[in-house]
Formats: structure tokens, sequence, C-alpha cells
């Protein structure tokens, strides 16, 4: 478990804003000397009818995996599920490793496939949520100007799994999970001054990590 914390002063009084950050890695089948001229995709699931998980955050997943190590290139999601609709559609995508075998026996799956050498697709389910909102906080015009005076305070949650497919082994090879936990706080004495917790940030940071462990030749 780790934890950050961002303080801040407020005359006398300081502020945090505390991250609780946790990761539990469970890996199958390793690569030894990283994936080579290969690609791998990072998706999101989305077929559930209450959440999805945010396209902000697979992107920041793959930002954080090929800017550590350039020989690694991230598809782009969009353009992968476009150029593959409607097979990766949410209410299409497939669920399970054993699918995929009935998605390489559609020519056009499997054709496109090779011309972008993916050989890894992750795919990373969760979301971040917020919750315990608590204060208050009023803000007027009056004869010396505006203002805002209050606080407010508000925890946000993330918890995401990653699932690694093997395209070529027509498997699953390893899977991450990471959560975190934070607290945000908002005084204003005039001006408002957030003090955000950069929860999702922090289990971009520990998800990529445990990723790039997996398929870099670097780490």
């Amino acid at each position: 478990m780790i934890k950050y914390c961002l303080p801040f002063a407020l005359g006398t009084l300081l502020l945090q804003g505390c991250v609780t950050s946790t990761v539990d890695e469970m890996v199958f089948n390793e690569p030894v000397e990283g994936i080579g001229d290969a690609t791998v995709v990072i998706l999101g699931r989305r077929h559930a009818s209450d959440y999805e998980t945010e396209p902000d955050f697979i992107e920041c997943v793959g930002d954080h995996i090929s800017s550590r190590d350039k020989t690694i290139t991230v598809v782009d999601e969009i353009e992968f599920v476009n150029s593959l609709y409607p097979w990766f559609e949410p209410r299409t995508a497939p669920l399970h490793p054993a699918d995929i075998e009935r998605l390489l026996e559609q020519e056009p799956v499997a054709e496109r496939m090779r011309e972008l050498k993916t050989e890894y697709m992750i795919w990373i389910d969760g979301v971040t949520v917020r919750s315990d909102s608590a204060g208050s906080m009023t803000c007027g015009i009056g004869p010396g100007g505006a203002g805002c005076f209050g606080f407010g305070t508000w925890s946000n949650d993330s918890n995401y799994e990653a699932v690694i497919w093997d395209f070529t082994d027509r498997a699953e090879v390893g899977r991450v999970n990471t959560t975190a936990s934070g607290q945000s706080y908002m005084p204003a004495v005039v001006v408002p001054i957030p003090i955000i917790a950069p929860v999702q940030g922090t289990a971009c940071d520990g998800i990529g990590d445990q990723l790039l462990e997996f398929l870099s030749s670097e780490y």
C-alpha cells in the first residue's frame, strides 16, 4: 500500500489531499525480451449499463506505457475500435479469451489484426467515483466586490482491473488490479482554492507500471 499526500498551507492551517493506493499483480506467462515490433491495444470495458471505463483513463495508461518505453507501440483505442467495427462495440465485444478463436474466424478481423501486428490486447474494467461530499460554500457580490466563503470536502475512489490477452496463444496471460482512494478539499476565503487528490492519476500510474513490467524489455 502506498500513500501520497499533497500539502497546502492556508494561513496557519495545513491541508492535505492524500491518496492511498494498492496494486495487485498476477502474471501467468511473462515475455522475456519485450514484444519486439508487435503492437498492444488497450480497451475499456463498457458493456455494463450502469457505468463505463473512462476513455481518458484508457488514454492515460497508454500514454504511461509508450512514454516510458519508446519501443512499445500502443494502438489508439478509437482507431482500433473503428477499424474493426462492429466486432468491438460494447454489445459485441468479446468477454472471454475463448472468444478470440471465434473473432479470428472472421477474415476481416484476422486481416486487420495482422496489419496492426497486435499481439496483446489489454482490457481495463473499472471506474472512479466521487462520494462523501460535505461542507458548504456561499458566494455573493457586494459593494466591495465578489467573493466566496466556506469549506467543502469529498472523496474519490478508483478501482480498475487490467486483463491481458495474448492473440498468439489465444489465451489470458495475466491481470493487474489497482485501487486508489483520496480526500480532496475546497477552502474558500474570497477565492475558492481546490486541493485535489490525484486519485485517478495515481491508479493510472500504478496499473501502467505493472503493465510495463509485463510488456517491456527495459523493466
